[in-house]
């Protein structure tokens, strides 16, 4: 982490999180700064729909965030990363990877930036932060295997079988993703860069494809996917959000993001595709599978 910090720039972060001070590293300190971050920072892919990719550079992921907005991974725990270490914390990152399903091969292909934590006044742990998985941790957690609970949803660590030293982290099932698993040794942001160009370009990818903005909180998640804005406490809810005055409502109101008059008339017809695409893909589905045959054919 090359990029500097300035005290103007830290105590505005600060101010971001809705924290008054800078407090001395430590395990509380720690888990109050992640938790006021995934609550108050969102994951979303704003400038992605609007085709304006984005440097993977952690500075200019943290101006961004500054000024009111959010981003995915790469974005989120790189400019968490930078800040922590401004603070005085003992940072790594780390080359990671997620498995979508169960039935997914378990990798380690750099679609995923992990980052920890050592050296904390009064823990021998080395702590797992993560703020970039969208619905995913609350709060940090040290590298101890083992079931975690947090608010509704339980998370397990286990030593990583695809990377000897790493980790990996069971996400709870009601989630977006699987698992992700994270090499242990030290990364730099450019070695995100070929990773975060195709996944912010590729007509394949699915953050070119959909839209989405998540948050995390003590007792749940959001999600809006297109239209379709959820929480997942116990069980998830759902709403179809049809009128562009409830949608762009709900971007303010539960993730904190404001549009410009020109993005948000660009975002929202092309969440409205997405979201007519998603029922003519369901409703084929739906009559391929009324029409499949039931039983032997017959002669």
């Amino acid at each position: 982490m090359t990029a500097q910090v300035t005290r103007p720039t830290l105590l505005a972060f600060l101010r971001r999180l809705g924290l008054t001070s800078a407090e001395p590293p430590g395990v509380d300190a720690l888990t109050r700064l992640h938790r006021a971050f995934v609550e108050r920072v969102p994951y979303e892919t704003i400038e992605i729909q609007l085709n304006r990719p984005t440097a993977v550079d952690a500075g200019a992921s943290l101006a961004r965030i500054l000024n009111g907005r959010g981003g995915y991974c790469f974005h989120l725990n790189g400019a968490f990363g930078l800040v922590l270490r401004a603070l005085g914390y003992h940072v790594t990152r780390h080359l990671g990877g997620v498995q979508t399903t169960a039935r997914s091969p378990e990798v380690i292909n750099r679609h995923h930036l992990a980052l920890t934590v050592r050296d904390l006044p009064g823990s021998t742990d080395i702590w797992l932060v993560d703020a970039g998985l969208g619905d995913g941790l609350h709060s940090p957690l040290p590298l101890r295997a083992g079931s975690y609970r947090q608010g509704p949803f339980t998370f397990a660590l286990t030593p990583s079988t695809i990377a000897p030293g790493g980790w990996r982290l069971a996400l709870d099932p009601r989630g977006s993703l699987h698992a992700m698993n994270f090499d242990p040794a030290p990364a730099r942001m450019a070695d995100f860069a070929e990773r975060h160009h195709h996944l912010s370009t590729s007509p394949g990818s699915g953050f070119v494809r959909t839209f989405s903005a998540q948050r995390t909180d003590a007792h749940g998640w959001d999600t809006l996917r297109a239209l379709t804005l959820s929480r997942t406490e116990e069980i998830t809810k759902k709403t179809v959000l049809d009128r562009r005055t409830d949608w762009l409502a709900a971007l303010a109101d539960v993730f904190g993001l404001t549009l410009s008059p020109a993005d948000a008339e660009a975002l929202w017809r092309k969440v409205n595709a997405q979201h007519e695409a998603h029922l003519a893909t369901h409703a084929r589905a739906t009559h391929a599978a009324r029409n499949a045959p039931t039983g032997p054919p017959t002669r």
